[in-house]
Formats: C-alpha cells, structure tokens, sequence
C-alpha cells in the first residue's frame, strides 16, 4: 500500500525495443512530460550483438566492431532463435544462412549457441544473448536517470507466439529487469503516432480514421491494421512473418556476391570465402553499407580488401540489380497488407494513413510499392522516427504502468498528453486437440485482448475420469499442422458413460499476449489449471537463477571491457585524425607505431597502458581522446 502523502514521482519503467539487429531504450521524463530516447554507449541505437573475448563480454557497437576479428564469437540475429526449438525451420534456415557462429541442440530440443569464452567452450541459450543486450540497456537507464531502474516493458512482433514471449520475459529476467508487460511492435508504434498526430486537450471530435503500421524491420515484419476514434486506438487485425527483414535483404545480396565471385575468380575461392568466418563477417558488413548506399545512389561498390590472403573483393551493385534480387521479398510485403486490410473489413480506398516503421522502410522501392498499392491517394507518414517510434510506444506504456494504469486497455491521461484508449488483438488462434486431431478454436485470431473464452467439453470413452487437455496456436483444422504449446490433465471427471460429462474449459489470455487455461467439471468441481508454456525449448527455473547469477559474476568486468574497448574506439578515430594533420616522416612513423600496437598488442594491454597512447595524441597534436 502506497503513502497518499508520498508526492514523489513513481519508480520509472523504461520502454525497450528489444530488436533483432538494433535495439532503442526510451523513457518518460516527468519533468518535461514526456518520452526521451536515452543513449547508450553506441548512440541512440544500440547494435543487438554480444562478442565475447578472452577479456570479457562486449555488447552494441563495440561488439559489432571487432567482429570481423573474432567472428566465430560475436553473436547477432539471437531474436530469430528465441522462443524457439532445434528443428524449427526458422532455426534451421538461419544455420543455413552462412552465420559465422555455431548453433546447436541442447539437452531439452533448445537451440544452443556455441562459444569460446574465458577459455573455455561455452552454450549459451538466446535468451542469455538477449538478457546481455537488456542489461546493457538497462545499464544505460540507470545511468542517465541517475537511479536503479528495475521495470521495464519489452515490445515483441505482433506475431511471437506464446513460447517466444514468455521466452523474451525470461530474458528480461535474467537482465535484472521485472518485465510488467509484453506490446506488440506495431501497437507500440501506433502509441508514439498518436502522441505525435492526435491533437491534445482537444475537445473537437475527431473522425474516424484508418491506420496502417506497416513495421519492417532488421528481421522482423509486421502489418496492423488500427481504427482510431476520438482517440481510441482499435486494434482490427495483425499479420506479418517473423521470419522478413533486413538480414533476409542482406542474405540475398550475399548469396549473388557468392555467385559474381565464382564467375570471376572461380568455384574454388568463393567457397573459400563462403567456409572463412572471418571473411563472411567482413562481407556481411559491406553488404549492409551498399544496401543503405542504394537508398540515396543509384549503384554503389562492394569493396572488401583482401577477402583472402592476396585477393580483394570489388563488385559493383546497382539499386535496380537490388531491387531485383530482393522482388519476392518486397511482393510478400505488399501481400501481407492485402490480407491484413481483409481481415479487418477495411478496403484500401478506406485507408487514411500509413505509417512507416523500422529501419527497412527505408527501400526506396518498398516505399513505391505501397504509395501505388494505395493508388497514389495518400502520401506516407513519416511522422515518428522509423528507429524510435517502437521504443518511444514503449516508454508510454510504461508511464501509463507507473502511474497506476491496469487491464487490456491502455488510458493515457495526463495534462502533456492526449487521452488514449489503446485495444490490441491476439495475431493465432488457441485451441484445444479433440478426437481425431482436431483443433477446436476457443480464441480466434484478431480477438482483442486481454480476452476470456469458455467452452463445454465431454468424453470420448466410456467411466473416463481423466481428460488430457492439449493447447495449440495455428489456423489449420488439424492440430498437426499448427504449434503445440503444451499440455496437463484434469483428473477427477465425473465417472459416467462417454458423453455425459461435462468439463469447462477456460483460456485466459492476458494483456501481454500470454495464456493461461483452467478446466473444472460441472458435477464433482474438479478443477486443473496451468500457464502454458512450451514442452520443449523452455527455460526451468533453476536455469534462469544460474543465468542470473553467471551475469552477476562477470559484471564488473565486463563493465571495465566495456569502457576500454569505447576508449579503443576513440583513440582509433583521434590516430587518424593525426594522420592527416602529421607533416614529417618522424611523426608518421611515430603514429604508424601506436596503430600497429593498437591492433596487435592492446587487447592484452591495461587500461592505463592504452591511456597513455592516448596522452600522446592528445600532448602532440591536441586531439581528446574521450575515456
């Protein structure tokens, strides 16, 4: 129970847009009554990857940096593993993909990355992976709100089912965070739109408009289809794949420098650049830079620099070869809308806004696309920012936790901002298995949640006193074409002929999307209830404490890794600057010195030792080299 006399402001949640190849921390700031975007040590995107070295564990921009030295041990893409099992083709193909790192089966059919760390073979679970990349976030929130941070809400794709969201709040676990709610991707961005387009304190009645969130992210790709109605945000229908973003862009790209380096040089040396992890990594690396290159340029070069030991890679790639390498992926886009549109009754002349979400919204053609998709009626809203506006929705569901606000519906009042009422839907239907493989539906997609639905069952064998209650999430008639998420049995049934029981089953789905069921029969009150949660894949308890406490061990050190590798960083960039500005050969060698040492000798070298390179810069050629 709270002090009423207590005026001062409630703990903060922090908002995180938890992606899949960057990340964004956001915040409610009560003075200025309103969301700020918080930096971390990478800026305000945080690079989603993890490297770990024979010093430590490095997270965001610094990771990403030395991974093409140390490939086989910088981990990216983890959200397209979580929540998952070993044989779930999503898994399978991202194995296909070329990655760099190994991903294999652990004890219980969960996919496991291998590493090399501390000296010695390490399997660490997705979950983990992005538990380092919350923590370095919520290391960030605690360091700019100057105060323990220990709440938060973590967005996930409309379409995460419920073994990846309960997955995601492990992860969230083992950071130190108490995860308060689970948004949709889409329905977060749709919260920072209508703080930035719905007009506050009005009293004018506004119209009822149609609202497409169309968020195409890293590796993700989500369409949502909201009624918005004097200031209520309807949720109508979801859809998308969380298996479409930008790494499948960037995968194609890399499939045809594969190819062009067999036409010019040979079968031989390209599969020697596609078995070399370190020369993957280098590539992956330009192709992402062409591909940001092709939103300004019309073509662009693809240059890696001794790919091999004496061969370099240079390819010229035009936007339209872009284009054409990427045409199904973009035709699936504008599917996913049609479909979208017609499961929520709006026809495209019934649209009134789109609004772009995520980095890959960036294609210039994707953007085309949906311009003439709508029959060059309306223009696209880039109102929020695409890299922040998740994170940004985020924040404002947690100041709504903060302050008191419950339930499904999100009501935002406060003096700065606009009232919201904020419905979101389910993206798959839940059910249970039935004789014969039957799926029967007791929570059809696109209901809005948090929703309750109760349906009467009976027996299929005569004196039957125990019933199995198996749970599965798909649109398919037969439950072996949909996910099953798990099972218990009800004990206790009413003994009679089959038939005559009768056996209320419940499915309770909560406002973050994740389910809970009960059964209880009508006669005896014999009662069975459970939190879903996936059969196989899932975390224990015991496993989640010990992560917690692995990551309590190194964080320390991590943490002084962290701020040597930010200094390695700088340093680097103040060593060129002195290049440029150097004069005689005396200097030049002087400076080609402590590049050598940075890149032979420094990982091995002190803080201190590394320090003292930099007040060399900084004596001779007044360049600061931040710390």
């Amino acid at each position: 129970m709270s002090n009423s006399n207590n005026n001062s402001p409630p703990a903060p949640i922090i908002g995180i847009d938890l992606g899949t190849t960057y990340s964004c921390l956001a915040c409610w700031n009560n003075e200025t009554q309103r969301v700020e975007v918080i930096s971390s040590p990478s800026g305000r995107t945080m690079p989603s990857w993890v490297g770990f070295t024979a010093q430590g564990k490095i997270v965001g921009s610094a990771a990403k940096d030395q991974a093409p030295a140390n490939p086989q041990n910088t981990i990216y893409d983890a959200k397209r593993l979580i929540g998952r099992t070993f044989h779930d083709s999503v898994v399978q193909q991202e194995i296909k993909n070329n990655l760099p790192f190994a991903i294999i089966e652990g004890p219980h059919g969960e996919p496991k990355i291998q590493i090399h760390w501390r000296n010695q073979t390490k399997l660490l679970s997705p979950e983990e992976i992005s538990a380092m990349v919350l923590a370095e976030l919520k290391l960030a929130a605690e360091q700019h709100l100057k105060q323990p941070v220990t709440q938060a809400v973590i967005t996930v794709p409309a379409h995460f089912n419920n073994q990846q969201r309960q997955a995601t709040k492990d992860a969230g676990r083992i950071a130190g965070l108490d995860v308060r709610r689970i948004i949709n991707e889409p329905t977060a961005a749709a919260l920072a739109y209508g703080l930035h387009n719905v007009i506050p304190n009005s009293s004018v009645v506004q119209e009822k408009t149609n609202v497409v969130i169309f968020d195409l992210g890293g590796g993700t790709f989500d369409v949502s289809v909201l009624l918005l109605d004097n200031g209520v945000f309807e949720v109508k229908a979801t859809g998308g794949d969380t298996h479409l973003g930008g790494q499948d862009f960037d995968n194609n790209v890399l499939q045809w420098c594969f190819q062009q380096m067999e036409q010019i040089h040979g079968a031989t040396k390209s599969s020697q650049i596609q078995s070399s992890p370190r020369a993957i990594s280098r590539l992956r690396r330009a192709v992402e830079s062409a591909k940001k290159n092709l939103s300004t340029t019309m073509s662009t070069n693809l240059e890696v620099d001794s790919i091999l030991e004496n061969l370099d890679l240079n390819l010229t790639l035009t936007r339209a070869k872009w284009e054409e390498l990427n045409a199904d992926m973009l035709n699936r886009c504008m599917e996913t809308v049609k479909s979208v549109l017609q499961d929520a009754n709006v026809s495209l002349a019934e649209v009134t806004e789109v609004v772009l979400v995520g980095g890959s919204t960036r294609v210039p053609l994707l953007q085309t696309r949906l311009y003439e998709l709508l029959e060059k009626r309306i223009a696209l809203c880039k109102s929020v920012h695409p890299d922040e506006a998740v994170a940004i929705g985020a924040a404002v569901q947690g100041h709504i936790l903060a302050a008191g606000g419950s339930g499904g519906g999100t009501d935002l009042s406060t003096e700065t901002t606009t009232d919201l009422l904020l419905l979101d839907v389910t993206p798959l239907s839940l059910g249970i298995e039935l004789e014969g493989r039957v799926m029967s539906t007791l929570i059809k997609r696109n209901t809005a949640i948090p929703c309750k639905k109760t349906r009467t069952y009976t027996t299929v064998d005569d004196f039957q006193t125990e019933i199995d209650v198996v749970v599965f999430e798909g649109e398919r008639n037969c439950v072996d074409a949909n996910n099953k998420l798990g099972s218990f049995v009800i004990s206790g049934v009413q003994r009679a002929r089959a038939g005559e029981p009768k056996v209320d089953v419940t499915f309770a789905l909560d406002a973050n999307g994740i389910l809970n069921v009960s059964a209880m029969d009508q006669v005896t009150n014999a009662e069975a209830k459970a939190t879903i949660k996936a059969e196989k894949g899932r975390l224990s308890s015991e496993d989640i404490e010990q992560m917690i406490r692995d990551a309590e061990l190194y964080r320390s050190q991590d943490e002084d890794l962290a701020t040597k590798m930010a200094y390695k960083t700088s340093l680097e960039e103040a060593l060129f600057t002195a290049q440029s500005k150097a004069t005689d050969d005396k200097d030049m060698m002087e400076l080609e010195n402590i590049m050598d040492w940075l890149e032979l000798d420094s990982d091995s070298a002190t803080f201190e030792e590394m320090k003292s390179k930099g007040r060399i810069i900084e004596d001779q050629y007044g360049i600061i080299v931040s710390s």
